[in-house]
């Protein structure tokens, strides 16, 4: 109606936080890429017991579902990876890779005047798009080894797929979660610079369930 009060806009509704994720989960969507990463052909079939120690660790952790050591070693191999004493790893296995960053004012964060929950979707929404990049070039490599590779390229598709419709909800990590499961049956464990073939570890008893 001409000369009616302007009607104050109506609240948009925030929407949900993201949903937990089982620390299982979790660790195995880390763990996984990590071992690929270090059967990569840059190590020469041998990387160094510093990267490769960590691994272990955090390998026997998750067997035994002790999920705090299984980060805590994951932490420590991340921040390994990027000391530039290492050969750069191809993208997106470098992504792996976390620095410990220079002191920086919030205003430089271009997430710092967002809410919590807010971040949280974002750092959520950066993550599933680095878990397609790994899976889907994790899917190539195997392939390029000779190991089946046919239903980790389906799966990391159609988790594209699902991202991209859905954002990363509870399909997408299903496809991504087959895939790193299936990692860690089929890639070795690497061996360490100097010593034998350390042998895999038993799956973890949640691997059937997760």
């Amino acid at each position: 109606m001409p000369g009616a009060p302007n009607s104050p806009p109506k609240p948009t509704e925030a929407p949900p936080p993201p949903v937990p994720i089982p620390p299982e989960r979790k660790a195995l969507r880390r763990l996984a890429p990590c071992r690929v990463a270090l059967n990569l052909e840059l190590w020469k079939g041998a990387p160094s017991p510093e990267l490769v120690d960590p691994l272990v660790r955090a390998e026997t952790a998750y067997a035994n579902a002790d999920w705090v050591n299984t980060e805590q070693a994951l932490d420590q191999m991340s921040i390994r990876f990027a000391e530039p004493r290492w050969p750069t790893m191809p993208a997106p296995f470098r992504d792996l890779r976390v620095s410990i960053p220079a002191p920086m004012p919030p205003s430089w964060d271009p997430d710092h005047t967002a809410e919590p929950a807010e971040k949280d979707r974002r750092r959520l929404g950066r993550f599933a798009v680095l878990q397609v990049a790994l899976a889907k070039a994790t899917a190539a490599y195997a392939a390029k080894r000779g190991l089946p590779a046919e239903d980790l390229a389906a799966h990391a598709t159609a988790a594209e797929t699902a991202l991209a419709a859905t954002g990363p909800d509870a399909v997408f990590w299903d496809h991504i979660d087959a895939i790193w499961t299936a990692v860690r049956e089929r890639f070795p464990m690497p061996t360490r610079a100097g010593a034998r073939a350390v042998p895999p570890p038993p799956p973890a008893a949640t691997d059937a369930t997760a």
